[in-house]
């Protein structure tokens, strides 16, 4: 059985929620994004949790048998 509870859920827009993730990206504090984004700070934490695993799953499609010798990480 279907759940009818995402029907009545809000949904951001495409844009409010390409800021949110640029904002992340560029090493924005949770809590200040959902000040200045007027949102919810569990709204925040699910949209990075839900690019978070659209990301590793792009990546685990796209990134095969690479061989390296050296890796370099950004502390982000």
């Amino acid at each position: 059985m279907r759940s009818c509870y995402n029907q009545y859920m809000n949904k951001l827009p495409f844009q409010t929620r390409l800021e949110i993730l640029h904002m992340l990206c560029e090493d924005s504090s949770m809590l200040a994004i959902s000040r200045v984004k007027d949102v919810s700070f569990n709204t925040v934490t699910k949209l990075l949790v839900d690019a978070g695993g659209a990301c590793a799953a792009f990546h685990d499609k796209t990134v095969l048998n690479i061989t390296t010798k050296k890796v370099q990480c950004d502390e982000l």
